[in-house]
């Protein structure tokens, strides 16, 4: 399952020590943890608390603060991740923020580490690091607990992620992704179904397959065409980097790397093609592997893709891309990434078949599959389209009711027993904490805050009643105080 953290790239150096005060001083290896205790004392100096007022705090870069507002886009976004999973009968997980640093080199080696934020406590002996995929934490569940874990196992999260890389447009140093896996079971319907999920969510943001499409390749289709292009077996690990690669060299520098490979000269050329060679999914696979030349049999498993495509309906959102390959330590099958269609933005979302990784962290052999999705450059693509709104505040949940007093004792006293009377009945309810009692102040206060009705504690009161107004039509009514709850309650919209 990986998403953001499929589709981003390296950064810089993250490690970093956390002093026992909590003071933390960045470092390039794990050896200066051993550094002399003076030096901590040192480092605990150097960022010793500042007196108040004399230093203005922002958030770190690459990390954004979610005024409401703004978590209201977050919670749109989230909202569909969550809708489509349990549509689709994904069960929600969640994990630690942190994790052994091993969990990370286990399944991507000593080098994921400068891409990691990875620290030790002070005289402490074990290293962690902030998650940068799900994936793993989720291999370690599902290990932990296989014999007893219903087949399939079908989980969903949207946790926050971490990775050390320099900020730009689509990937920041702190986001959210939305993961949805499946395990236990193996086969292209399953996989389709995953992707299919995928699309459920971006459906339900407002996209389409005309704003977005599916890229979708194989891996034992990749093996197999590169064998027929006379790719030696222990060199395919080589060319399926330089597939990855192809989109990021100049085409002198593609075609230099691939002679490389011991490649002819005509294997050069269908190569280079085959690198570059797409095809909407609803297409016979003949037809793409009589571009580069070979047999359609080594594309069999994309056929059985696009069978199981056109079963569930999603085939105009898909297309073949031979150059998806995805990372070589990770996918074992299908791999996939989802691409918005004007190549403004970085993949909204990867993923693919790794059969492998539950073993990896002490399970049993486990087949799965899985997507992640992250929040920033869905949420670029969505702002780019108009589907977000300019101002998140129409987003946030509109009040039920905003109660007013008018002023005078009596209103006073009643004001806070029918504020609580309406929040137990599961009502969304405001009242204004100014001094004013100018109903047409508060009423337009009530409009700002998008009541759908106000309740005023006027001079009807003296007689058992108040004024309820919706806001909407402008209309107002007398009701009984004692209704109020009953009214609000049925009241379309409450």
């Amino acid at each position: 399952m990986a998403g953001a953290d499929r589709t981003s790239g390296g950064g810089q150096a993250g490690f970093i020590s956390i002093d026992a005060i909590g003071a933390c001083e960045p470092r390039a290896a794990l050896e200066a943890e051993r550094a002399p205790r003076a030096a901590w004392a040192s480092t605990a100096l150097r960022y010793a608390p500042r007196p108040m007022g004399t230093h203005s705090f922002q958030a770190p870069k690459g990390t954004r603060d979610f005024y409401p507002a703004d978590l209201a886009v977050r919670r749109h976004i989230e909202a569909a991740w969550r809708s489509a999973s349990i549509d689709c009968g994904f069960e929600e997980v969640d994990g630690p923020t942190f994790e052994h640093l091993e969990l990370y080199t286990a399944k991507s080696g000593e080098g994921i580490v400068k891409e990691l934020f990875s620290f030790r406590r002070a005289g402490g002996d074990n290293d962690y690091a902030l998650r940068p995929e799900f994936t793993p934490t989720l291999a370690r569940m599902i290990a932990a607990r296989a014999g007893s874990l219903p087949i399939p196992v079908k989980w969903f999260a949207v946790p926050s992620m971490f990775r050390a890389e320099r900020q730009q447009r689509g990937r920041l140093r702190e986001f959210f992704q939305w993961n949805i896996d499946v395990a236990g079971v193996e086969g292209a319907s399953h996989d389709l179904d995953v992707i299919a999920c995928g699309i459920l969510a971006l459906e339900r943001l407002g996209l389409t397959s005309r704003d977005v499409q599916v890229r979708i390749s194989h891996r034992a289709a990749i093996a197999r065409m590169l064998a027929a292009l006379g790719v030696a077996p222990d060199r395919t690990g080589d060319a399926m980097t330089l597939l990855d690669r192809r989109d990021k060299l100049k085409p002198e520098e593609f075609a230099q790397r691939a002679a490389e490979l011991g490649l002819s000269a005509d294997g050069i050329a269908r190569f280079d093609t085959a690198a570059r060679a797409t095809q909407p999914l609803s297409a016979p696979v003949a037809d793409l592997a009589a571009k580069i030349g070979i047999s359609a049999d080594e594309f069999a498993a994309l056929d059985e893709l696009r069978v199981h495509a056109a079963r569930i309906g999603i085939l105009d959102w898909c297309t073949v891309d031979i150059g998806i390959v995805r990372g070589l330590a990770y996918y074992t099958g299908t791999v996939f990434e989802f691409h918005e269609i004007s190549g403004a933005e970085r993949a909204l979302a990867g993923g693919g078949r790794y059969d492998g990784l539950v073993e990896l962290f002490g399970g049993p052999k486990m087949p799965a599959c899985g997507l992640g999705m992250g929040d920033v450059v869905l949420a670029n693509a969505l702002h780019d389209r108009k589907l977000l709104p300019a101002d998140g505040a129409t987003l946030l949940p509109r009040p039920d009711v905003f109660v007013i007093s008018a002023g005078g004792e009596t209103a006073e006293v009643e004001l806070p027993k029918l504020v609580m009377s309406l929040r137990r009945a599961g009502l969304h309810v405001r009242t204004s904490a100014k001094a004013t009692r100018n109903v047409g102040k508060l009423l337009g206060d009530a409009g700002k805050a998008r009541a759908r009705f106000a309740v005023i504690l006027g001079a009807e009161l003296a007689e058992g009643h108040v004024a309820l107004k919706d806001l909407d039509l402008g209309t107002q009514r007398t009701i009984a105080l004692a209704e109020a709850v009953t009214v609000l309650r049925g009241a379309p919209g409450a």
